[in-house]
């Protein structure tokens, strides 16, 4: 049979966690949080499971959570929108992202993906029949908007921006944003795909949304995620907001493709979201960040700035020559520590000798694989 997706193989994250259940390795590889819910999120789930909210949600969502969502909106962003039609609630940013390539590009269409990239987007831009064309960020994972001008053109029809930026926790500066917003201007016709999963936990640099900006929102898709935010990545429920032309695409696919998502989970996160404060998560993820930095600092590897997200990046030039990937694969056998290898981002599969470690650990599990990585 001749293959939709020939050159896809297995994830690189089912890869590096299965070799941590192999090796018995410290899993900080593939981005999950391995510490408990918070106890009301556990509490009000269940209470709901013996509510009747078991039979298919409205497509679109919960009406409920679609209202708690549009007042995080309008609170966090000074955003004001209709949740009836502005708003979807998926099942995760995955499908939601695929959802959102599948409804908006058309066979030969170009969309731009920035690399390092997260490897969903590709897949979907393919199978929609569009050309995905890259660019790589430069070695210190910032955006070097004179080469991602030059592969944009009139046949663009989307631009994906991820920011918090995953595997390399960097953020959009200011003039990173009015680059964008320029760019925007000077291609009316352009979409913006704004992957924004990380939204909450970002540290000393303030998140810049594309909700933030009047002309960025009425041409944006903005992902968002229910996973990362609380981290409950197995609930696997995600929510897109853009303006209702651009909406009313999407459903279409949306409907035939999941048609509801979780009714259970879509009252629990509408309850939760009445009593949960958002706006604590980058301070508890900075802790994290700070403390596995400082129990790394005796070690050989280079951390690089992590300003967003739960992932650290760092450099191993001082210990191997090896590919990323090479090293990733002996650094979980011989050293009993499992991460990510950053070329596996790079359509390119260029190699900056970086590899990404996630901190969204207990800090048990963060001391012992310092205590291995610092014996390195």
């Amino acid at each position: 049979m001749q293959s939709k997706l020939p050159n896809i193989g297995t994830t690189i994250f089912t890869t590096m966690s299965k070799m941590a259940a192999d090796y018995n390795a410290i899993n900080l590889s593939q981005g999950f949080p391995n510490f408990p819910i918070d106890e009301r999120l556990q509490e009000i789930l269940t209470k709901n499971v013996k509510e009747n909210v078991h039979q298919y949600a409205p497509m679109a969502g919960l009406p409920v959570l679609q209202e708690q969502l549009a007042q995080l909106l309008e609170k966090r962003y000074h955003r004001v929108i209709d949740p009836s039609t502005e708003l979807l609630v998926t099942a995760g940013a995955t499908q939601g992202i695929f959802t959102a390539v599948q409804a908006l590009v058309h066979l030969g269409d170009e969309v731009v993906i920035i690399d390092p990239a997260y490897d969903c987007y590709d897949p979907a831009i393919v199978l929609a029949g569009g050309k995905p064309v890259h660019v790589a960020m430069r070695e210190d994972f910032t955006i070097n908007w004179h080469e991602l001008r030059e592969v944009i053109s009139q046949r663009t029809r989307l631009l994906f921006i991820n920011n918090p930026h995953n595997p390399s926790g960097r953020m959009l500066t200011e003039s990173d944003e009015q680059a964008l917003v320029q760019l925007m201007n000077d291609y009316p016709n352009l979409l913006l795909l704004s992957d924004e999963v990380y939204e909450f936990i970002h540290f000393e640099t303030p998140h810049r949304s594309a909700h933030d900006h009047e002309m960025l929102r009425q041409r944006s898709v903005i992902v968002s995620s229910f996973g990362k935010t609380f981290h409950i990545t197995g609930w696997k429920v995600g929510y897109m907001v853009a303006p209702e032309y651009l909406m009313k695409e999407i459903k279409k696919v949306h409907q035939y493709l999941v048609f509801s998502v979780n009714s259970v989970a879509q009252k629990t996160l509408a309850d939760y979201l009445a009593v949960a404060d958002v706006s604590m998560l980058g301070q508890f993820y900075q802790e994290k960040r700070d403390r596995f930095r400082d129990l790394m600092k005796d070690s050989k590897f280079e951390l690089l700035p992590c300003e967003g997200t739960y992932f650290q990046t760092a450099r191993y030039t001082t210990i191997s020559d090896q590919s990323d990937v090479a090293f990733c694969t002996w650094l979980a056998q011989e050293a009993g520590v499992a991460a990510i290898p950053l070329s596996v981002f790079f359509k390119d599969e260029r190699d900056y000798q970086t590899i990404r470690f996630c901190f969204a650990k207990t800090d048990e599990t963060l001391q012992l694989a310092a205590q291995r990585l610092c014996a390195i």
